[in-house]
Parts: structure tokens; sequence; C-alpha cells
């Protein structure tokens, strides 16, 4: 079966991504391993400043920057996840 090319960045796709990271985020806060306090603080404030800028470039309607920025900031919470400073085991937000 061909795989199907996506090559626009609509609305709807930087919702549904969005959703996804913010729902992650949430998640991430609330799973801190213990000890892992400092590095979940940083990575924490990466995820939500790169999660702000995404949400300004899309109402400006830069859609591309928009999702390069919702990338960032779940490459971010997946990070932390794989590094165990999250204790996480949702394989449908995380890649860890």
């Amino acid at each position: 079966m061909p795989v199907k090319k996506i090559n626009l960045v609509c609305k709807a796709r930087i919702d549904g991504y969005r959703k996804i990271s913010e729902k992650a985020l949430a998640m991430a806060k609330n799973t801190i391993a213990e000890g892992k306090e400092k590095e979940a603080k940083e990575i924490i404030e990466m995820a939500e400043c790169y999660l702000s800028d995404a949400i300004h470039f899309e109402k400006q309607g830069h859609f591309v920057n928009s999702f390069a920025c919702l990338n960032y900031a779940h490459g971010w919470l997946d990070c932390g996840a794989r590094l165990g400073i999250f204790n996480v085991k949702d394989s449908k937000l995380f890649a860890a």
C-alpha cells in the first residue's frame, strides 16, 4: 500500500498536534520522577515556551512556523520521557 504524501500544514493539523502536545505536557507535569525536579522544570519551561510560540505563529497565520514550534515542544517532552525525567508510559503521547 503506497504511503500518502501530506505536504500541507493547515489549521486542523496544527490544532490536532497542539492538543496532543498539551495533553503530553499536562501528563509530564504530574509524573516527574523523584530527584529529577530541576531537569523537569527546565524541560517543562522549554515546552511551554514553544507551545506559546506555536499559538502566536498560528494567530499570525504562519502555520509552518507554528507546526515547527509544536514539534520542538513535543520533542522536549519526548526527551524527558526517554531520559526517565517523567514517569510516563503512554505510547500515544510519548515516543519513549
